[in-house]
């Protein structure tokens, strides 16, 4: 049985994996090349444990507990005695290869390495590797320490034993999972992406400003948030390359649209950069978006 697991990167995705296994009593390498970079996901951390504290979520115990399960380092070398690995790097294909031959010098030859890529091949991240039958795709949500789906993925070379494991680390840390075969953008970021991409259009198309498409599918459709607002928190460039990839692999239907690929080249990455389509002043408060 799993005990041990780490987590590499440790920006938005990999901080909020971590939180979530150390919560469901797992104990946790947090490994991020950067020291700074690093720093930020554990006080992300620290932060989120806290204010599960306040809203009654957890318990200030609980929370400690956690916290104490979570050592974080700048050595992939940390992860040597890890029995599931999950990388949560950005979605570059050359820089998974990376990581995963990194892993596979330090890590144990029964050791699963997941990915939680939101539309990369599986088959062919696994491919960087001697033991692809280990690879698997665990595809958290954001924020991973709240959203309770985990879509997991199996490659063309994915044993059952990984399958089986990504499962039980899922469940035992509280997650529903859906298990799918490999495609372009597996079950979940094939429709949300397409989603978003629909709203850019809309948006410059003068259909209706950011604020009102965003509010139109909350309250009309029930999604608990706005395609906008979920752009912004995944991050610009991340739905960019994803589209990207969908386009190349699955047709026209997935082209960006042209003012997404803007907002990219002004910088306008979303949340972790302070703007997206929305301004985020540092209190946290988004302002009107310059649509």
């Amino acid at each position: 049985m799993i005990e041990r697991v780490a987590i590499i990167g440790a920006g938005t995705m990999g901080n909020g994996i971590a939180h979530s296994l150390a919560v469901g009593g797992f104990e946790v390498t947090l490994v991020d090349a950067a020291r700074e970079g690093l720093a930020r996901g554990v006080a992300t951390i620290e932060a989120n444990l806290q204010a599960g504290v306040q809203r009654g979520k957890l318990t200030a115990d609980d929370a400690r507990a956690a916290r104490e399960r979570i050592t974080a380092s700048t050595q992939s070398s940390a992860a040597a005695g890890a029995q599931l690995v999950i990388e949560a790097v950005p979605e570059d294909l050359g820089l998974k290869h990376t990581v995963l031959r990194e892993l596979e010098e330090v890590c144990t030859a029964d050791a699963v390495f997941a990915t939680n890529t939101s539309a990369l091949s599986i088959t062919e991240i696994a491919a960087a590797i001697k033991g692809p039958s280990r690879v698997i795709g665990m595809h958290y949500f954001n924020p991973a320490h709240i959203m309770r789906l985990v879509e997991i993925v199996r490659g063309l070379e994915t044993s059952q034993t990984a399958v089986d494991a990504a499962i039980d680390v899922a469940t035992r840390s509280g997650k529903e999972t859906v298990l799918v075969n490999e495609a372009p953008g597996f079950a979940t970021s094939r429709i949300n992406a397409m989603i978003g991409n629909e709203a850019f259009y809309m948006l410059q198309e003068g259909v209706a400003s950011a604020r009102d498409i965003d509010k139109a599918l909350k309250l009309g459709l029930n999604h608990p948030m706005g395609p906008f607002e979920m752009i912004d928190l995944v991050g610009l460039d991340t739905r960019l390359k994803v589209l990207e990839y969908l386009h190349q692999s699955l047709g026209e239907k997935f082209r960006p649209c042209p003012l997404l690929v803007k907002y990219v080249k002004a910088g306008r990455l979303g949340r972790k950069v302070g703007r997206g389509v929305y301004e985020y002043p540092k209190e946290g408060a988004s302002s009107n978006t310059s649509r």
